[in-house]
């Protein structure tokens, strides 16, 4: 099973494979976690995060499209809709709003288990911190709201106090500016 892609892999888990589950697990395990902890700052926390991930991987009804993007985006699409319903439904226990920490960039755990994967993951950290250096203040806080703490564009639009338009357009400049100086996603997962 190694040697088959995701997509492959993902059709056998809807047929019940627990081996092709497994061997996703070994591959985005640690990008899922990785991702997690970035956003909840909690090792158990993030732990359990990639146990619900792989959960809904195994009962999800929704199919793995290839030809609409790589597997790591969308398992990472996923991740990141369980972070933001654990993230408001925290908001809401606590009944006030989560203030942004002032460093995005932290270093993030690497317990990869290959040199390969440290060297890859290490410059395309130093690659994202490069095109940071492109973005203002405000457009590196809109990424943590929107991407790290979960909030919704409708949210923003209140926290900041604009229109709803005028945050999408934010959002939608600043990844233009990030893409713009990302190399392009090819060979990384």
């Amino acid at each position: 099973m190694r040697n088959l892609p995701d997509g492959e892999l993902m059709k056998l888990v809807r047929q019940r494979q627990r081996q092709a589950l497994s061997e996703l697990y070994d591959r985005y395990a640690e990008l899922v976690y990785s991702y997690a902890w970035r956003s909840l700052r909690d090792e158990g926390a993030a732990r359990e995060i990639v146990q619900a991930v792989f959960l809904r991987l195994w009962t999800t009804e929704s199919e793995y499209a290839p030809d609409k993007g790589r597997f790591s985006s969308w398992i990472l699409a996923i991740t990141r809709n369980m972070l933001i319903d654990r993230h408001r439904r925290l908001r809401k226990e606590a009944a006030h709003l989560v203030r942004p920490e002032p460093e995005m960039l932290e270093r993030v755990p690497d317990r990869s288990e290959s040199p390969e994967d440290r060297a890859i993951r290490g410059a395309f950290r130093r690659q994202v911190r490069e095109a940071f250096r492109h973005l203002s203040a405000q457009q590196v806080q809109l990424l943590e709201h929107f991407y790290w703490q979960g909030y919704s564009l409708r949210e923003l639009a209140e926290l900041y106090g604009q229109p709803l338009g005028t945050v999408k357009s934010r959002l939608h400049q600043t990844l233009k500016v990030l893409r713009k100086h990302l190399p392009a996603e090819e060979g990384w997962r």
